[in-house]
């Protein structure tokens, strides 16, 4: 694995003073709550698309490039997130991946960015390593709410940094950030898949993704399954990998969201089969719809899932 020569939370920060920086074009707006920054990107401000992939980079840590190009979903025609991720261990695994659950007393976030690998105490960093020790810290919270003074002295102590050195991009997931950011995850639901299934993923050298992104949805949790069903049935994913390709042959079959048994329906519904609990649906889901596994030493390439446009109509479009 290349060394990374800056921290992942010192590279987001660039993107973030750049957010920071031009809120008031991109729809958003800062604040301060107990010294620390908070950029509302979708909770009472509106956002933008170009806002939303800014987020995406401040999760990735800025070892991504993300932008928009046109697709369709049936008949209609949608931006579709591009996402073309180097160091795909730390851009998706110890930032983007959204594995902090934060909860203090009534608040609860989805935490993302690199702020995890400051604070460290996933599972997760036990296998990969690229925890940090630093200064400043950023992150990315998943929330209709936005963060009071409680949670954010919370996160800061449990990264290990002063208030004043935390910055924090709070957007819903009904909104074009939460949208945007959320749909650029089609590398990241890839390594995590691959992680789950006990691959090495440090054999995995870059990444290139498109998910097609939902039109917002009227509340949360139509957003929820919207933003799910552009990554189960609607995210294509390349994975450049190294060595041996009997193991590329024996993993691909079981990387799309294709090889689980709850395939099939529109997340939402799902989602409600299991009375709301993410936990009680198979992980082996929450994948992309397709995968690629696309072998450098070898060039043998493998290949497994499909687009669902039936499945993205009905979720998009009812």
């Amino acid at each position: 694995m290349v060394e990374i020569a800056m921290t992942l939370n010192g590279r987001a920060s660039r993107v973030a003073d750049d957010l920071a920086g031009r809120a008031d074009e991109l729809g958003c707006c800062v604040d301060t709550v107990a010294g620390a920054r908070i950029i509302d990107a979708g909770v009472d401000r509106i956002g933008s698309i170009s806002a939303g992939l800014l987020t995406a980079r401040i999760c990735m840590a800025d070892l991504a490039t993300v932008s928009v190009v046109p697709c369709r979903v049936g008949d209609v025609a949608l931006p579709q997130v591009v996402v073309n991720v180097d160091q795909p261990v730390a851009a998706c695994m110890a930032a983007q991946y959204a594995g902090w659950r934060i909860s203090v007393d009534k608040y609860f976030a989805m935490g993302s960015g690199p702020m995890r690998a400051a604070h460290g105490k996933e599972a997760l960093f036990d296998d990969i390593g690229l925890c940090e020790r630093v200064d400043s810290a950023v992150g990315v919270l998943e929330t209709g709410e936005l963060p009071n003074e409680p949670v954010v002295r919370y996160i800061a102590e449990s990264c290990g940094v002063a208030a004043s050195k935390l910055t924090l991009i709070v957007a819903r997931t009904a909104s074009l950030v939460g949208g945007a950011q959320v749909v650029a995850r089609s590398v990241e639901t890839a390594m995590h898949k691959l992680h789950e299934l006990e691959f090495d993923l440090h054999r995995v050298v870059a990444g290139f993704g498109t998910a097609p992104l939902p039109p917002v949805a009227a509340d949360d949790m139509a957003a929820i399954g919207r933003t799910n069903d552009a990554v189960l049935y609607g995210a294509q994913c390349t994975l450049y990998v190294r060595g041996d390709d009997d193991s590329l042959r024996a993993m691909i079959g079981k990387l799309p969201s294709t090889a689980s048994k709850d395939y099939g329906q529109p997340f939402a519904e799902i989602f409600k089969r299991y009375d709301y609990d993410f936990y009680k649906i198979d992980p082996m889901l929450f994948s992309p719809a397709a995968v690629v596994l696309q072998n450098i030493d070898s060039g043998e390439t493998h290949t497994a899932g499909r687009v669902n446009q039936d499945v993205l109509s009905c979720s998009y479009f009812g």
